[in-house]
């Protein structure tokens, strides 16, 4: 029997199960590879908000990184919430020591009520230190336009351009947080042109679809489909998902990663 892929999970505890690790895992082991994780943070969250943030300690963080490393070939790497500037400065250094993993960043600046998670300090750190090291990032809009320092009214193709030229190697743009009936997702490479990708809205607000939609593109890419392949697979899992989501708290519910 072959040994199924590694999918590194970096990204912090969401004790509720609906983002961060707990989803990051469950959408990787439905794409057959196996789960390892590297807590960035403890959190103190339910299904309507972050409490409350616990940021793990870079040597804590660095000590985790090797001891996996030192045990078992990991095939990709996903990020999620970084948590702070000496987490951020953690994870770059583990990314260098490995740069021929592909890298797939959900860079997690606010929870779901738009209560932010990242200072300006803590962005710059990101845009600095993670984004020349990523292979796929992928904001949705309101991400999107923190990272590239631009207004909320600058047209997608100018916001996928400048983070492009920040050093990610592609993006995703997800317009989730866009109003309308279609939500419309942009990739974007160097010198190619923009793709983008029609979903009908579903009604309701849900939590962790941005830790489904990266994770599931780190596991389809261990088990070898194209970055193109993968990420066109992983939009119509994150939205079967979301189609056959639990309202399981109070708040926002919770995709169903079957």
């Amino acid at each position: 029997m072959s040994k199924k892929p590694i999918v590194l999970s970096i990204s912090g505890h969401d004790p509720t199960g609906g983002a961060g690790i707990q989803a990051d895992a469950e959408s990787i082991t439905h794409f057959d590879c196996h789960p390892c994780s590297i807590i960035t943070c403890l959190t103190v969250q339910d299904s309507t908000t972050v409490h409350r943030l616990m940021p793990i300690s870079a040597d804590n963080i660095i000590h985790q990184a090797k001891a996996l490393f030192n045990d078992m070939p990991i095939s990709v790497i996903k990020i999620g919430l970084t948590g702070s500037i000496e987490c951020v400065d953690a994870i770059a250094s583990i990314l260098k020591k490995h740069p021929n993993i592909p890298v797939i960043f959900d860079p997690v600046l606010a929870c779901g009520d738009g209560s932010p998670l990242a200072n300006t300090a803590l962005i710059n750190t990101i845009i600095s230190q993670l984004l020349p090291l990523t292979t796929l990032l992928t904001p949705n809009t309101l991400e999107a336009t923190k990272l590239s320092g631009l207004t909320n009214n600058t047209d997608i193709s100018t916001l996928g351009a400048a983070l492009l030229e920040q050093g990610a190697s592609t993006v995703l743009i997800t317009g989730g947080h866009v109003s309308g009936s279609t939500i419309y997702n942009h990739f974007f490479q160097k010198n190619e042109t923009v793709r983008t990708f029609k979903w009908s809205r579903q009604a309701g607000d849900f939590h962790g679809t941005g830790c489904t939609l990266a994770a599931s593109i780190a596991a389809l890419i261990a088990q070898g489909f194209s970055l193109s392949s993968a990420i066109e697979q992983a939009q119509a899992y994150t939205d079967k998902s979301i189609n056959n989501a639990q309202q399981i708290g109070r708040g926002q519910a919770f995709p169903r990663r079957l």
